[in-house]
């Protein structure tokens, strides 16, 4: 039986928890540290867990990560901490993200109060965006003693947290948690407010002493045979329209394809299953050993019931009918679908931000620009687009405009 679409998977219990922590190597130079792009220290959390030092474990997590509890749901461990696990030349590696999961629902079920704004220190930063980076940035800054305002064009903050990943996955009152302590924390957040529009750079650059551009790889891209074909929708709309109506939506079809071999991909044609759409078909230009969505993210796909084609690149649309082309071999595929769903990549939208991107790229090496007063990270820095590397990313920026503007607070 298919689960809803609101149905998160059960996380651990404190004897199930514990049994896991068990199986912990407490390797002395832990390589699931040294692994994680974030620098989380599953290492170091894991055996405080074991040792049924929760809180201590919680604090561990938050020192390094300001998303801890999305991270938890939504990184693809087995490509970093897990794939570094002493214990997967035993068995299989230790569930890293199900451990960091059940510290981080503790947290927040025993409201747990760990990061604390540091002593002002009289300078104010402006962050464009309040997707992972750009959250992660201010958590960072506001610890250092920044000041620190976010403006988002949309009426609710996340980026893509909020407006993509769906809720089976990662449940809206996590990432509004974590928003909220950042907020707390001291983090002010002009929503619907668009740069270039509402307020314009040079403002912002009169107004504070740094400006970072955090925005997000925010919209799908698409093919020129699919342009103004009323049964097509990009990927980034569908999830987004999904996930505000929390699965009510009125205009579900009865047969979809889906185009796409990553991640999104997979969250789209798991999302209309668990809507009770009945043939979901994932069409994808990878073979199987080439898919760049992660194993989890695969698999939970295929047991859903998805049927999924490899191989294959769409050559010809006539209404919803496509046709496809196998990539190696001589072999032709028609299919017939109420809607197509397009997952073939998203891309960042900079207009007005005075942010130069050559053929989809931004051309900056690190995180500056050719102003000495605006830097730029999360998507739109080049790198990993995923949420732990947002985290990373956020943390990389602050470090650098505090090292240029002598924040007062040492690492």
């Amino acid at each position: 039986m298919v689960k809803s679409y609101n149905e998160e998977k059960p996380g651990y219990t404190m004897t199930t928890v514990m049994e896991e922590a068990a199986r912990c190597l407490l390797c002395h130079d832990a390589p699931c540290s040294q692994y994680c792009p974030a620098h989380t220290d599953p290492g170091k959390f894991i055996r405080s867990v074991r040792f049924r030092n929760i809180k201590g474990a919680a604090e561990t997590i938050r020192e390094s990560n300001a998303m801890g509890a999305i991270c938890a749901r939504v990184c693809p461990t087995e490509k970093y901490c897990e794939l570094a696990c002493s214990r997967t030349g035993i068995d299989r590696p230790i569930d890293i993200g199900g451990i960091q999961r059940y510290v981080t629902d503790f947290e927040q079920q025993t409201k747990m109060d760990i990061l604390k704004k540091g002593e002002p220190n009289g300078l104010k930063i402006a962050i464009v965006g309040s997707g992972p980076a750009g959250l992660q940035t201010a958590t960072t800054l506001l610890e250092r003693g920044y000041a620190v305002d976010i403006y988002e064009k949309k009426e609710k903050a996340g980026g893509y947290l909020t407006y993509g990943i769906p809720e089976y996955r990662l449940p809206a009152d996590i990432v509004n948690y974590e928003i909220n302590r950042i907020i707390n924390l001291g983090a002010n957040i002009h929503y619907n407010t668009t740069i270039g529009k509402d307020i314009t750079m040079n403002e912002l650059k009169n107004d504070y002493d740094s400006i970072v551009v955090a925005v997000g790889a925010s919209e799908g891209k698409s093919l020129p045979m699919f342009a103004g074909n009323e049964y097509v929708e990009s990927a980034v709309d569908f999830l987004a329209r999904v996930k505000d109506a929390k699965g009510n939506i009125p205009d579900l079809p009865s047969s979809a394809i889906v185009i796409g071999g990553g991640d999104v991909a997979m969250d789209v044609a798991t999302s209309l299953k668990r809507l009770d759409v009945k043939n979901v078909t994932d069409v994808a230009f990878e073979e199987f050993e080439e898919f760049r969505a992660s194993k989890k993210e695969l698999e939970g796909t295929q047991e859903v019931g998805v049927t999924i084609v490899d191989g294959y690149a769409p050559c010809k649309v006539e209404g919803n009918v496509v046709t496809f082309k196998h990539r190696k071999i001589d072999s032709e595929l028609k299919i017939k679908a109420d809607k197509i769903i397009l997952a073939i990549g998203q891309q960042v939208n900079a207009d007005n931000l005075g942010i130069n991107i050559e053929r989809g790229v931004v051309p900056y090496v690190g995180y500056k620009t050719g102003d000495p007063k605006v830097y730029i990270t999360g998507d739109i820095a080049q790198g990993d687009q995923s949420v732990v590397w947002a985290v990373r990313k956020g943390k990389e920026v602050a470090e650098l405009i505090d090292n240029t503007l002598g924040g007062m607070i040492d690492d």
